[in-house]
């Protein structure tokens, strides 16, 4: 098996196409149960953030298994897989290792160095776990990534400014807003962990009153009361977007929150004296829709916008020494990963060996039926000793030969040496030293962006 990384982010898509590719929480176990039936892909984990979806993979061929995820991908998104094409970027073998290390780590972020996306990982792989998508190679590949993003963080200040896509937002609100946030009344439309975040920035910053509202108003209630805030009801929308300057939404879904309808009431009654209605929208799929960043006296701030902005920003001065780190975990989970390859090779050997032992004291024993069976066990026990003895110095040297690089020619002489069947566990194509991959886009394919959800 090896690993495979599919996936479309802010770097390489828009809003529009990450919405249409984003997974609901909902139908989070039925996409993992669909890779997982494809016949190239063993093992699943999904990622569904608000600026990135991505298939981590065990698969048994290269093509086979991105025509695989590509498909099941599509079919979320209702489109062609063709049409994906544009979007997507592929990881295969070592640059998929590299590329989950360095999601880990936050260097892949669209804020570099932000701690978030660990707990998003942590939760996708528990989602994977509860869906038995998850298995012996993405266990570890998960658990790993989880080790290693820690360790970056705590062996580096690449998280210094303790930012997050939710503080980068506010930032961005801050400069649009006469005083910054300081003393503004802000509302949090959402009470999920973005939303929680988004209420803790707020009253950091010296926002305020802060209100809260969800479609689950009980949530609402709660994390109001964690920071001293007003939860209201959903219902009750427009009347408290007529009192706030700053609206962080970030829900769960599937459609806009934030329409242009509702908007349009809010700034109706709304004293425009007050400066611009900032919206941050946070969410894919999104929570404001399209047409209201054209409305007058609104300011919206999307993952789009915020990608234009922070692109040019200064990456953080410890990004080298965390891709040094990762650099170093990549070639440990690679010596791992080329010592578990050999393991199947080794047990074979061992298991031809206690075939042969077993086969020659059969016939000892038809040939010296004399024998009594204290002495035909002291024998047998002499013979597994011997044998144990001639191969433990060879296999320890494989498995430590199978963790260089290219260490699996060594469990392939193995093989052939003595002749020794390692079963697959299914066919397997493959791509003859590629590590990343582009999908080539056919002239007449559909945009992402044009096909129904």
């Amino acid at each position: 098996m090896k690993l495979l990384v599919v996936g479309a982010s802010y770097r390489t898509a828009p809003v529009a196409a990450l919405e249409q590719l984003a997974v609901p929480p909902a139908d989070l176990t039925r996409t993992l149960d669909r890779l997982v039936a494809q016949p190239y892909v063993a093992e699943a984990v999904l990622v569904s953030t608000c600026n990135r979806v991505e298939v981590y993979a065990a698969v048994s061929g290269f093509h086979g298994g991105l025509g695989d995820i590509c498909a099941v991908l599509a079919e979320q998104a209702g489109v062609p897989p063709a049409a994906l094409a544009a979007h997507l970027y592929v990881h295969y073998d070592v640059a998929a290792v590299d590329h989950v290390f360095r999601v880990a780590t936050g260097l892949d972020s669209m804020v570099v160095g932000e701690a978030q996306i660990l707990g998003q990982l942590r939760d996708a792989y528990h989602s994977a776990s509860g869906a038995d998508s998850a298995g012996r190679l993405l266990h570890e590949l998960m658990q790993q990534a989880l080790r290693v993003g820690k360790r970056a963080h705590a062996e580096t200040n690449i998280d210094r400014a303790g930012q997050s896509v939710v503080t980068a937002a506010l930032d961005l609100a801050a400069g649009l807003l006469d005083g910054g946030l300081t003393g503004r009344p802000a509302m949090v439309v959402g009470a999920g962990a973005m939303g929680s975040l988004s209420v803790a920035t707020l009253s950091r910053l010296g926002a305020g009153p802060l209100t809260v509202t969800n479609r689950g108003a009980a949530r609402a209630v709660r994390l109001a009361e964690s920071y001293g805030a007003a939860a209201v009801p959903m219902a009750e929308l427009v009347d408290a977007l007529t009192t706030v300057d700053v609206v962080v939404a970030a829900t769960a879904a599937t459609e806009p929150v934030l329409t242009r309808d509702v908007v349009t009431r809010a700034l109706a009654r709304r004293d425009a004296a007050r400066g611009p209605l900032v919206l941050l929208d946070l969410a894919v799929p999104r929570d404001v829709e399209e047409g209201v960043a054209a409305l007058p006296g609104v300011e919206v701030i999307d993952i789009d916008r915020m990608a234009a902005i922070l692109a040019d920003g200064p990456a953080a001065a410890d990004a080298a020494e965390v891709a040094r780190i990762v650099a170093g975990e990549v070639e440990a989970f690679l010596s791992w990963l080329r010592g578990a390859d050999v393991a199947p090779t080794v047990a074979a050997l061992r298991g031809r060996a206690d075939d042969v032992v077993t086969a020659e004291l059969r016939r000892l024993a038809q040939r010296r039926p004399e024998f009594t069976d204290d002495q035909r066990a002291e024998v047998a026990r002499t013979v597994h000793r011997v044998v144990q003895r001639l191969l433990h110095q060879p296999t320890v040297r494989v498995r430590q030969l199978a963790a260089e690089p290219g260490g699996d020619q060594y469990a392939a002489l193995l093989r052939e040496l003595f002749d020794l069947e390692v079963p697959q566990t299914s066919p397997v194509d493959t791509v003859p030293d590629v590590v990343e991959a582009e999908i080539a886009v056919p002239a007449d394919t559909t945009p992402l962006t044009g096909g129904a959800r």
